[in-house]
């Protein structure tokens, strides 16, 4: 039987996937299905939320785990996940101090755990734990930090929509008007008319979401959505570098039309941290 050739695929076809490589349907579900846990999550009790983020990075760290292995490197999951949660929870209950701590001590315990498998390849293993442990579970402080504010759970959504806004406006811009390369050697979908697109949407949504959501100043919000689009950006663009170095597509398949978790996480992880410093600085606990 001769096969289709792309000009000759049905419109059914053409409509599954997208100018950007996804399948769109299975992309729009999976993400509705996202966004429902979150909301979910926040809304019956905000400790919950807690959960949803160590079991997120959990999922995370098993898919850099699997990815580093192509490159025969062994990172330690065990201790860095104990330790990673730890973070979380003295996050939370605690300080940022206690995270501190307890992050201190998991990177002796990736050390002292490692140990036994011998001098080979031990500084490569626990550089990559040490590297995990920061990339996702330090990040993910900085998600606690702010849930545990009074005003926490609309903080959570400011930030997350921020993000997401950043992928929804330079996916819709990209695919429609995509011409001009931003990092063709690094992420060749991406485009200076997506990020146009990233910057349009993710303050729109920024002012949306600070005024209220948060009762903040308007201008506050058109901070974090320019924030959010740069970290965000910045986030894909070094996950697509690892990816590169590491010779893989994707981080892994759990996600139809995503890819890997981490594919949905490198940004959120991104944006954590400067969004905090910027709620925290700029707007009041109501």
């Amino acid at each position: 039987m001769r096969s289709e050739s792309p000009a000759e695929e049905t419109p059914a076809k053409a409509l599954k996937t997208s100018r950007a490589g996804r399948n769109l349907p299975a992309s729009i579900a999976v993400g509705v299905a996202l966004v429902a846990m979150v909301v979910v999550s926040l809304t019956v009790l905000k400790e919950s939320f807690v959960v949803v983020i160590a079991v997120a990075l959990g999922i995370g760290l098993f898919e850099l785990a699997r990815a580093f292995s192509t490159a025969r490197i062994h990172l330690p999951v065990l201790p860095v996940m104990t330790g990673g949660t730890i973070m979380l929870i003295g996050a939370y209950y605690g300080s940022m101090e206690t995270a501190a701590v307890a992050m201190a001590l998991t990177v002796l315990g990736t050390m002292v755990w490692r140990l036994s498998e011998g001098a080979e390849g031990f500084v490569r293993d626990v550089s990559a734990g040490i590297f995990s442990l920061s990339y996702l579970y330090l990040m993910g402080t900085f998600v606690v930090l702010m849930l545990k504010e009074a005003d926490g759970p609309w903080r959570i959504v400011a930030f997350i929509a921020a993000t997401v806004a950043s992928d929804i406006g330079g996916y819709v811009a990209g695919v429609l008007f995509g011409k001009h390369p931003m990092a063709p050697t690094i992420s060749p979908k991406k485009s200076w008319e997506g990020f146009t697109g990233s910057m349009l949407f993710g303050i729109a949504t920024g002012i949306v979401t600070v005024t209220y959501a948060l009762d903040g100043p308007w201008w506050v919000g058109v901070v974090l959505g320019i924030a959010g689009v740069v970290f965000a950006t910045l986030g894909d663009l070094s996950e697509s570098l690892i990816k590169r170095d590491l010779g893989i597509k994707d981080m892994g398949n759990l996600l139809p039309g995503h890819g890997g978790l981490m594919d949905r996480l490198d940004s959120l992880i991104a944006v954590a941290p400067v969004s905090w410093l910027i709620l925290y600085l700029l707007v009041d606990v109501s």
